[in-house]
């Protein structure tokens, strides 16, 4: 089992800058791939959206691509020695008809063209892609491990909650018999106080008794909840994607308990309801970050 959520990153250093791959995940029902990365290198994109749909099936994945060209290594001076050699040779006649020294600045120099900056040529894409897809490889794997490890946490946690969930059921099997003996004791009691006392081997008695347990009968609905829980561990167990699965037990399990609920009669009987209901909405919202 996988969590939605995770973050891997890979950074290297190549000539001509410094690259670094992010790539996060949250949930999403779908699978959705969100890009971010230098406008000229847009043509990476369907590659890294390839590479990342090989690596998950459930999600919203950002991947954050970043380039920092080298400043320093980006440029160079370049000196023009003919200009330079005109100018030494200008210079003393310019002094003799001023009568003055004459001083020359880095920036009448650039002026002149004697220095001049020379850029040099971008990284092509030929070279940056190699390093681009292999940091894409180690942030997926970094952000693959993540989401498995979040997932492991995940699996015990609905493991905890499961038993808990069984524990009231059975707590819910033990109780029901109850509910149709108090109902045949308050029906009794209130038929004798009325005025209208009936022993209890009264086939209307035995008749209405019957037709209440037939209403109150919740076997059906434990058995289906015992299986469906079961089921909930075994596809905890699987080593794929598992969050639709989860979250359709989920609805299936909340069905038998309202099923319950509704048959209960008993406020004993609600309130154990009530609490499995609140147990099962805490793993539904943990089945929402399960891939």
């Amino acid at each position: 089992m996988n969590s939605m959520t995770g973050f891997g990153a890979a950074s290297s250093t190549i000539e001509g800058g410094n690259l670094r791959v992010e790539i996060s995940g949250v949930n999403r029902k779908q699978t959705e791939i969100a890009m971010s990365m230098p406008r000229s290198w847009t043509e990476f994109e369907t590659a890294l959206r390839a590479l990342a749909n090989a690596a998950v099936s459930r999600g919203r994945v950002q991947i954050s691509v970043n380039w920092e060209p080298n400043a320093a290594a980006s440029s160079t001076m370049s000196l023009n020695e003919v200009k330079m050699q005109a100018l030494s040779e200008q210079l003393p006649i310019i002094k003799s008809q001023l009568g003055e020294s004459v001083s020359i600045s880095l920036d009448s120099l650039c002026r002149l063209g004697i220095l001049s900056e020379e850029k040099k040529a971008e990284t092509s894409k030929e070279e940056i892609w190699p390093s681009l897809e292999q940091m894409t490889i180690e942030a997926l794997i970094a952000f693959t491990r993540m989401r498995g490890e979040e997932g492991e946490k995940l699996k015990a946690e609905f493991h905890e909650r499961i038993n808990t969930l069984r524990q009231y059921r059975e707590q819910i099997i033990q109780l029901a018999p109850s509910v149709i003996t108090r109902h045949r004791e308050n029906m009794l009691r209130r038929l004798e106080e009325s005025g209208l006392p009936l022993p209890a081997d009264d086939d209307r008695i035995i008749k209405e008794i019957a037709l209440f347990a037939d209403r109150c009968d919740v076997s059906e609905e434990m058995s289906r909840l015992a299986s469906h829980l079961d089921q909930f561990d075994c596809i905890c167990a699987r080593d794929e994607a598992v969050g639709r699965p989860l979250d359709f037990l989920c609805q299936e399990i909340f069905r038998e308990l309202n099923t319950t609920g509704s048959k209960a009669n008993d406020a004993q009987l609600a309130q154990l309801i009530v609490n499995a209901k609140t147990e099962l909405e805490k793993i539904r919202e943990q089945v929402q970050n399960a891939e």
